[in-house]
């Protein structure tokens, strides 16, 4: 049937799940806000999705409220103005809220593949939490695209799992990337010394992690494990640098939730069996991390103190993003056989104004990462190793990585918080 048709099976009170990255329903979206008028206090559930999230300005308040449990840049205004609401969650947690019941779902809007010849159809870029969602939401809608990509995997579901079909025939959302910079490369640079052959990579979005993927052309049999899986992928894959041929588990399979990227990225993972799709659940569960030896887990911070303390979620008192995967990967490569949780950044940001080294984090400003799961923070200016020591070795390790430009005012919290003895202080 129509969007328009499909969409009056929502009524106000509902909660709806929305598949999340490129797998954004966008048909099915426009045709719900189309009936605001109609609707009263639904919630609209979802990880970073692309396009406007025109549900979130002020004129659909009453009609429309979001519940964000990781937010992207269409949504963060509207959280902080208070028009819509973040859960912090670890995403390997998402799931067993629909399971549990403590986070029941009415109606899942989701993009899918057209049926095979035996009724199944693939959530293609996007598995994420959207199978466990649709196993549990009352009322199933899907958008059937022939422009997405048949992905492989716990990727299938039986057109009987399904209440409304919508035809469309149309581009999929894509995200373009930033190109990396010239510090990104830096900060990559280190890490990718970190990284050795054989290992099994999580990776992230941004320029950082393009910017990693860029500096491993001279690696061997690299496997990917992740939750989400970016365009820089391909190029090492094609040259045979991510082969996964030396994991210890998903041996030859590039392991992940959901692809971010473009056009390139997914005509590359239609019905390519060198990947294998599940639900975050699994992919972000520590326990399963942790079975891949040589883990090594690279992700991102807004701040980190000289205690080790890291802030990836908020700036300030203001949501920013989310937790994410950040902390299930690190405790899994913490446990990996030889792995290698890292935490990398930018030493300064607001173009080199704001040391993202800071003596505290800002005032309200949440921890995503505990001090004591923190083992490598990697900047342009080095590496620090902050597992296992104390609170005067990770001042001095963590200055050491700091922009120079900060390093004087650093030293001096430090010694007056009795971190360091001013006569142990010896940065310019």
């Amino acid at each position: 049937m129509s969007a328009v048709r499909a969409l009056k099976s929502v009524r106000s009170g509902d909660r709806v799940w929305i598949q999340p990255s490129c797998g954004t329903p966008k048909p099915l979206i426009d045709a719900l806000i189309a009936r605001a008028p109609e609707l009263i206090d639904v919630e609209l559930v979802h990880m970073k999705t692309l396009g406007d999230a025109e549900y979130t300005r002020p004129e659909y308040e009453g009609h429309f409220r979001h519940r964000g449990l990781f937010l992207g840049e269409n949504v963060r205004d509207a959280v902080v103005a208070g028009r819509a609401d973040y859960t912090p969650i670890f995403l390997s947690e998402i799931e067993s809220l629909f399971e549990s019941g403590e986070l029941p779902l009415d109606v899942v809007l989701m993009q899918v593949t057209p049926p095979d010849a035996h009724g199944f159809v693939s959530l293609g870029t996007t598995v994420d939490c959207t199978m466990t969602a649709v196993r549990c939401a009352k009322h199933v809608i899907a958008e059937v695209n022939d422009q997405v990509p048949r992905t492989l995997g716990d990727t299938f579901i039986h057109v009987s799992q399904i209440s409304t079909f919508v035809e469309t025939s149309r581009p999929l959302l894509e995200l373009h990337t930033e190109p990396f910079t010239e510090i990104h490369l830096r900060v990559a640079r280190n890490v990718a010394s970190l990284i050795p052959d054989g290992a099994t990579l999580q990776t992230g979005i941004g320029g950082i992690s393009e910017a990693v993927l860029h500096c491993l052309g001279d690696k061997n049999d690299l496997g990917i494990h992740t939750e989400m899986c970016p365009d820089g992928v391909v190029d090492l894959m094609e040259a045979g640098v991510i082969n996964g041929q030396r994991k210890s588990i998903h041996r030859g399979k590039a392991v992940a939730a959901f692809v971010l990227g473009t056009r390139r990225l997914f005509e590359f993972i239609h019905e390519n069996s060198a990947f294998e799709f599940r639900s975050i659940s699994y992919t972000n569960d520590p326990f399963v991390v942790a079975q891949n030896d040589r883990m090594v887990a690279i992700n991102s911070a807004l701040q980190v103190d000289l205690t080790g303390q890291v802030c990836a979620d908020s700036l300030g008192t203001k949501p920013y993003s989310g937790f994410g995967g950040q902390l299930d990967f690190i405790r899994g490569a913490a446990r990996s056989r030889g792995g290698i949780p890292i935490i990398a950044l930018p030493s300064t940001a607001m173009h080199g104004k704001v040391s993202r080294i800071a003596p505290v984090l800002d005032a309200g400003a949440g921890v995503v990462t505990s001090r004591a799961d923190v083992h490598y923070v990697v900047t342009e200016h080095g590496v620090a190793y902050l597992h296992g020591k104390s609170l005067r070795e990770r001042a001095a390790a963590l200055i050491a990585i700091a922009d120079p430009r900060f390093q004087a005012e650093l030293e001096e919290f430090a010694v007056r918080a009795h971190y360091l003895e001013r006569r142990a202080a010896v940065y310019a």
